[in-house]
């Protein structure tokens, strides 16, 4: 009865801040009042805890067990860890992140941007046993079931022509699970994932939607927490891997130091991030 209450009022509130959002026209500039220091802390382990929504924002309520909520509650490493390559070598700029998620990268040059982005969406679908959500495209269109791979059916990939034959009994592990990860990231990426999902809008951003442009090289980061006001209007956290492969870490707003690592929807046009600059027009959604 909890969640069914929670999720009517969450309901209630989006359609309020639509409703708002094509009638009201906000002229004021954002500058946050609060410190730096506020913003962070320092000793929490969680995404949800480790940063306090800047002033007058309140941190957007999710559903239990949803992604945003698998999300939100992502466990990080100690504050001021430095990122590190999957060679284990760190990663030649130490100045872009402000938080390290506490995830492996991997003994390969594969869990690039699209990867993380991938990999977190899989993670959580295999930790709610939703197998039959997890499904992703290479770039030549191929589309890899885990569900059939959970079947012990193996990918053969012969130039560009990709083909299923039965290998094994059910291999249900999660060792298995990241042999098949290993597989996608091989063969997927920014151009395949960005031709895969669906559009969203900028006011309907959600925790969960990713950022992404397709190409070779592209990029893409992900939206792993969110604050509104009373306006409606939004803040979020971003994290990314880039290249080569390395952890995934949440990133600085270079563009305005007194919200960092908060990024605003406010009067948003280009999405400025250390390593890359997006478009409000390049978020995509998991479906």
């Amino acid at each position: 009865m909890k969640r069914l209450l929670l999720s009517i009022l969450t309901f209630l509130f989006i359609l309020s801040c639509q409703d708002k959002g094509r009638n009201m026209q906000v002229k004021t500039l954002f500058t946050s009042k609060v410190p730096m220091t506020e913003l962070l802390n320092k000793e929490a382990k969680t995404i949800k805890n480790r940063f306090n929504p800047p002033r007058d924002y309140k941190r957007v309520m999710v559903t239990l067990k949803s992604f945003a909520y698998y999300l939100q509650n992502f466990k990080l490493e100690p504050h001021e860890a430095k990122v590190h390559l999957y060679n284990g070598e760190l990663k030649y700029r130490q100045d872009v992140h402000t938080a390290i998620l506490d995830i492996d990268v991997g003994k390969r040059d594969l869990q690039q941007c699209a990867d993380a982005t991938m990999r977190l969406r899989a993670e959580y679908l295999f930790q709610q046993k939703q197998y039959d959500k997890i499904s992703f495209n290479f770039t030549n269109g191929f589309k890899a079931s885990y569900s059939k791979w959970r079947k012990g059916y193996r990918i053969n990939v012969n130039g560009n022509k990709v083909t299923w034959y039965k290998s094994t009994q059910n291999a249900t592990s999660y060792q298995s699970f990241r042999k098949y990860l290993v597989m996608v990231f091989s063969y997927a990426g920014t151009l395949s994932l960005a031709k895969e999902l669906p559009d969203r809008k900028l006011e309907e951003l959600q925790i969960g939607d990713i950022f992404i442009q397709g190409g070779s090289p592209g990029h893409a980061i992900i939206v792993v927490d969110m604050a509104e006001n009373k306006l409606c209007e939004k803040m979020f956290l971003l994290a990314q891997s880039y290249m080569p492969a390395q952890e995934i870490h949440i990133l600085k707003n270079p563009t305005n130091t007194s919200i960092s690592p908060w990024y605003s929807t406010r009067n948003l046009e280009k999405l400025i991030t250390p390593e890359w600059t997006f478009t409000k027009d390049d978020i995509k959604y998991f479906k």
